[in-house]
């Protein structure tokens, strides 16, 4: 984009804008929950639709001069719904945690007992955390994974459910790199009358290019944010069953905001366009595809990947057999260029702030046209990187070769 005001008016805003936009095109991004959106994406979300007050939904707002926001919220829904066969659809909620409270809120009383999965076996803060508002305002019960697979153990799932009752199951996570079994989940939930939530946030993408098996059929409510590997813009929608629509609505308006950001739900109709394509469904199978060759190639280099690979986007390195902590080795990636974000492992002895391991993910990479080839080199870079942290020179050499990639596999543009 020219930005010709912007860079008129406020210098100074700008020269940041600048910056960013370098550092984006010269480094590598492998944080699993971000992505570059496509410029149409981008441009739908700086156009006039900011302008505009819209409380309520389609037919029934607080203000006038809504019925070309109309327009755009019900095509922004009849793309979504078209994109994960949803009976009905919630296109307003402006981040993934408060379309999660959203949910709690739509089936929930302060204090109920939920079961969702722990923060530091790849659950999500909103997944019942203490420090969250879901810990906080209800009574959670948390799941993990087996210490030896590191893969979600069922079994005790059942068992859990079973012994608490809890009122709802929560299936989903930040940081797990397998396929979620959502008819399991479903068989324990209706042995103990549960209602059944699954938060996609990470694998949207994914399941709406039917590449992973998706939720939305078999429970009541699913909610996901917009981004990540579905490639549209910061945001978040809610799916459910048409018995829930009304309780969802009032959830979301009035109950936890107020007016949607309509150039946002605007940016979410095209990149839900964009998701509709056979482009997308082969872009979807590259991110697998770039993941799990990834996750073999650390594997061959020594390194240990929780569950021992991946079936989606994303994998946890336990960096404890390199002697070196989470957040150091985040630290010296950005030195050289590429940015990941730390991450727990299960039953971490270290703390969250400089956790044993690091997440790794393959959205970006795979939006700047990055394959199995340019994978086999990225691992050699983040491995050459950690191997010589205490080594400057080393460092700048291995940018420099990161810069180069980069180079050759500029951000789209078009």
């Amino acid at each position: 984009m020219k930005y010709e005001y912007l860079s008129s008016q406020d210098q100074a805003v700008w020269e940041i804008i600048k910056k960013e936009e370098q550092r984006q095109n010269q480094e590598l991004e492998l944080i699993a929950s971000e992505n570059y959106v496509s410029p149409a994406v981008l441009e739908a979300m700086a156009t006039v639709l900011t302008n505009k007050y819209s409380e309520g939904y389609s037919g029934k707002r607080y203000y006038g001069g809504n019925y070309n926001i109309d327009d755009i919220e019900n095509l922004a829904v009849k793309r979504a719904k078209e994109l994960f066969a949803a009976d009905y659809v919630n296109v307003q909620p402006l981040s993934g945690s408060p379309a999660n409270a959203a949910v709690y809120m739509a089936f929930l009383n302060p204090g109920d007992k939920v079961l969702g999965m722990r923060l530091d076996h790849g659950g999500h803060l909103s997944h019942g955390h203490k420090v969250n508002f879901s810990g906080r305002l209800y009574n959670f019960v948390q799941y993990g994974v087996n210490l030896e697979t590191g893969l979600i153990d069922m079994d005790e799932v059942r068992e859990i459910a079973k012994r608490e009752k809890p009122k709802m199951i929560v299936a989903g996570f930040s940081a797990y790199s397998r396929e979620i079994d959502w008819a399991a989940f479903k068989d324990i939930a209706d042995e103990i009358g549960a209602y059944t939530f699954a938060d996609i946030a990470h694998v949207a993408g994914l399941i709406a290019a039917g590449h992973l098996s998706s939720p939305v059929p078999l429970f009541d409510v699913v909610s996901t944010t917009t981004h990540k590997t579905l490639r549209g813009p910061r945001g978040a929608m809610i799916m459910c069953r048409q018995e829930f629509a009304k309780a969802i609505d009032s959830s979301v308006f009035p109950g936890m905001q107020g007016g949607p950001h309509d150039h946002i739900t605007a940016a979410k109709a095209v990149a839900f366009g964009e998701a509709l394509t056979p482009d997308f469904k082969n872009y979807a199978r590259q991110i697998i595809k770039n993941a799990q060759i990834m996750s073999l190639e650390f594997i061959k280099r020594g390194y240990s990947i929780i569950s021992g690979g991946t079936d989606n986007h994303l994998m946890v390195l336990d960096l404890s057999s390199q002697e070196i902590g989470g957040k150091e080795a985040e630290q010296v990636l950005e030195q050289v260029g590429i940015s990941v974000s730390r991450s727990t492992i299960p039953n971490d002895p270290r703390s969250p702030f400089n956790p044993s391991g690091i997440r790794v993910g393959t959205p970006a990479v795979t939006t700047r046209g990055l394959k199995e080839k340019e994978m086999k080199l990225v691992v050699s870079y983040i491995d050459e990187a950690i191997k010589a942290r205490n080594n400057p020179e080393l460092l700048v050499k291995i940018k420099d070769q990161v810069k180069d990639l980069c180079e050759r596999f500029p951000i789209p543009t078009k």
